[in-house]
Order: C-alpha cells, then sequence, then structure tokens
C-alpha cells in the first residue's frame, strides 16, 4: 500500500488498541501503543532511503529485506525498546504485542497489489504478489477517515474499527474472488495462455493485462467484462550466452531489473556507433509507453558505457538519463 494508508491503518490500530484493557485502562500504555502501532505501521518502508543511492539498489531492495520474516519479528522489539525509554511506565508486552500488529499487517497488506514483497525470505526470496488490490484503494483509505470521524463523533474507537476491519476484509475476499473471475475471462479471450498478470487500478472492475503464452506476450486492459489487446510480441528466449546480452547482464541495472521483473520483452539494436539493448517490463503500459525499463549502451569492445533502470516516460528523457548517467561515471 501507499504510505499514507499504512498510517491511516497505524491509526486504526490505535482505535482497535481500546478494547485491550491492559491498554485502555492505562493512559501511558495506550500513549506508547499509539506509538509503536503508527511506527510499525511504516518501518517496513524504511528501505525507501536507498532512492538516495541510485534506482538499481531501490527496485532490488525495495520490499525485500525490510519485509521479511526475521524483520516483522525483529522490528517490534527495536521500536519497543526506543518507545519504552521515551514513555517509561507502559506495558512492554501489550506495546509490543500491537506493534508486532501493525508490522506484521503492514507487510500482509502489501502482498495483495502487483508490486508485492519477498514476505517469505530467508525461505524463499521469490516475490509475492496477489495482484487483488491497488497501491492506492479508495475504499480502504475512506473506510478509514469514516472511522476517525465515527471516534471523534461519537466515541467507542474499538468497537468502531471491529467494524471498519470487519468490512475491509470482506472487501479483500470479494477483490480476490473478483481477480480470479477476470483471469479466466481472460484465458477464455485468449486461450493457450500459461501466466496472467493483472494489475488492479482504483476502478473495481478496470484492470491492466500483461500475459504470455508460448509464444507470445499480450498487452492490455480489461474494463468490466471487455478485454482491449494492445500489444502483442513474439516471445524470444534471451540468449545468455551471446556476448552481448551476457555484457548487459553483468550491469547493475539490468541485474536489478532481472531480479523484479516477472514479464518483460527485449530488444537490441546498434544506434551511433553503440549497441543499445533494452529490457521493458510490460506490467506498467500507461499512456502509450512502457516507463519500467533497463536500458544498456556498450560500445564496440561491449564495455558498458551507460545504463538505467527505472521509470521514465519517454525515449528523449531516457536519453538523457543515459548520458547524464555516463556523465557520472
Amino acid at each position: 500500500m501507499d504510505t499514507a494508508t499504512h498510517i491511516v491503518m497505524g491509526f486504526g490500530l490505535a482505535g482497535l488498541a481500546t478494547l485491550d484493557p491492559l491498554v485502555a485502562q492505562s493512559p501511558l500504555t495506550y500513549q506508547a501503543v499509539m506509538i509503536g502501532v503508527v511506527a510499525g505501521s511504516v518501518i517496513p518502508d524504511i528501505d525507501t532511503v536507498l532512492k538516495l543511492k541510485d534506482n538499481a539498489a531501490y527496485i532490488r531492495n525495495h520490499r525485500g529485506m525490510t519485509h521479511s520474516l526475521p524483520a516483522t519479528l525483529l522490528w517490534p522489539f527495536i521500536l519497543a525498546a526506543i518507545i519504552l525509554a521515551l514513555v517509561p511506565g507502559s506495558n512492554a508486552s501489550q506495546l509490543l504485542i500491537w506493534t508486532l500488529a501493525a508490522v506484521s499487517i503492514h507487510v500482509f497488506v502489501d502482498i495483495f497489489n502487483a508490486y508485492g514483497t519477498q514476505a517469505a525470505r530467508p525461505f524463499t526470496e521469490k516475490w509475492v504478489a496477489l495482484g487483488t488490490i491497488n497501491i492506492f484503494d479508495p475504499f480502504i483509505f475512506i473506510m478509514h477517515l469514516i472511522g476517525f470521524a465515527i471516534w471523534q463523533t461519537l466515541g467507542h474507537p474499538g468497537i468502531t474499527f471491529v467494524i471498519i476491519y470487519a468490512t475491509i476484509s470482506v472487501y479483500y475476499v470479494l477483490r480476490g474472488f473478483y481477480h480470479k473471475h477476470i483471469i479466466k475471462y481472460v484465458k477464455s479471450q485468449l486461450p493457450g495462455l500459461t501466466k496472467v498478470y493483472l494489475s488492479p487500478t482504483m476502478r473495481w472492475s478496470h484492470y491492466h493485462l500483461a500475459a504470455e503464452s508460448e509464444d507470445y506476450f499480450y498487452v492490455g486492459k480489461v474494463n468490466g467484462k471487455k478485454l482491449h489487446l494492445i500489444d502483442r510480441f513474439e516471445r524470444t528466449p534471451i540468449d545468455f550466452d551471446n556476448q552481448m546480452i551476457k555484457a548487459a547482464a553483468e550491469d547493475k541495472n539490468v541485474r536489478a531489473f532481472l531480479s523484479f521483473s516477472p514479464i518483460y520483452h527485449w530488444s537490441m539494436a546498434r544506434r551511433n556507433g553503440r549497441y543499445v539493448i533494452q529490457f521493458t517490463d510490460l506490467r506498467y503500459y500507461s499512456k502509450g509507453t512502457y516507463p519500467f525499463t533497463a536500458t544498456v549502451w556498450l560500445d564496440k569492445h561491449l564495455s558498458v558505457q551507460s545504463s538505467y533502470t527505472g521509470w521514465v516516460f519517454s525515449e528523449q528523457k531516457l536519453r538523457k538519463k543515459l548520458v547524464l548517467a555516463r556523465m557520472n561515471s
């Protein structure tokens, strides 16, 4: 989910925590728990600071180790230790329990969008991305705002957020069933598909589609019960024994892209005396472009002149980023 939704979920858990007698009866403990659940609801995304280093580090690691099983268990202890130093006298066990709940819910809800997490680390580094909920879902956000309004006017935050979260849980289930229904529909329209990737939008029945068969990649949109195909690419396997591909695959930006993207188209061309190798994620088609890419420039000796990975919405901007990266290398 986006940061704003994680934050409102933290405050929602603070309301829910009032049902815990050990929290409700102690103002100090409630204060500590509120700090803990709000901090716990955002702390796994601390790896966003990797953007300050470069896109490759961010793409390779965001929602990785910080969302893993060991981190999910470790964050509450770190936060609880800090908060207990700030709010001495609060109930340590209840603080730890509610902070663990906040961190766990953060990681759990993140697996429902198309980006996903590596929540099963260290057992596997596979990305878990169910693709049933948009990163920002208006219904979930508005339900929290309704809950806060009731809390401030009528009181009873615990009961209010029991109802709010029960409603949101039903919503998650319904979105899951509808997601499966759309996948079944897409497969009926495009027989022979081996994989289907649906990215939800903020509208219930609208999805972005990327799919593959043994011979083709497909890109399209599902609007209600209508499938609109946008592109079809021949599926050409990458020859990693090819010297140009091998040279490109050793670049950090390409490695980051390949570690993250499950469905991509690639191309190789020669322009202005250099080889240009480009990998394009097919899941993020937007306004006539495929913005998530990894691109490498190789010279005639197959040395990397420049490379870039990330989101860019025009060929001109991509060239500028590659030129800038070359100047800074």
